[in-house]
């Protein structure tokens, strides 16, 4: 077969325990917002390969090791958009988070929520923080030459069956 400038390989990693339950609060641009409630959110992970001989092979066990870190972190939490204009914390008791969000205030224990640093909870914004949540825990060990042996990596995060958002990083080939 010739006439094709690029080949690469596909590694497609989606398992039932790739998944995290959480409640959120989506703010809509006019300050609205919607009432809290949770999804069970599925993720799933693509590895595009530029060659995937035996010297340059890369473990399954690896990518969903992190991906497994990166879930439990954010399951069964209450997910804040820390950096939401609609968004007061306010003082609190010990142990407890107390914000305002919209005009009303919610009081809940600190140990069940997550402050994230983006504007808003919603699926876009959730795969590219997992995404970069789960790329810091998959490269730890600088040994491995990831960017040499991966062409673009994606995650998909879903709220619900056919519902959510991927986020996608690539590098320039030499």
């Amino acid at each position: 077969m010739t006439g094709y400038d690029r080949q690469s390989w596909t590694l497609h990693i989606r398992k039932d325990n790739f998944k995290f339950s959480a409640a959120h609060m989506t703010v809509f641009p006019n300050g609205d917002k919607e009432g809290l409630h949770g999804h069970n959110y599925q993720v799933e992970l693509a590895i595009e390969l530029a060659e995937p001989g035996l010297g340059r092979m890369l473990s399954y066990e690896v990518f969903k090791q992190a991906l497994r870190t990166v879930c439990a972190a954010w399951d069964e939490k209450v997910l804040i958009a820390g950096d939401n204009p609609w968004l007061e914390t306010l003082p609190a008791e010990v142990g407890e988070y107390a914000f305002r969000l919209c005009g009303k205030r919610y009081v809940l224990p600190a140990d069940e929520v997550t402050v994230l640093e983006m504007d808003n909870i919603t699926a876009e914004n959730l795969a590219q923080a997992l995404f970069e949540r789960f790329w810091r825990e998959l490269t730890r060990d600088p040994a491995i030459p990831w960017r040499e042996r991966i062409i673009a990596v994606s995650l998909r995060v879903d709220e619900s069956p056919g519902q959510g958002a991927t986020y996608t990083i690539g590098w320039q080939s030499d």
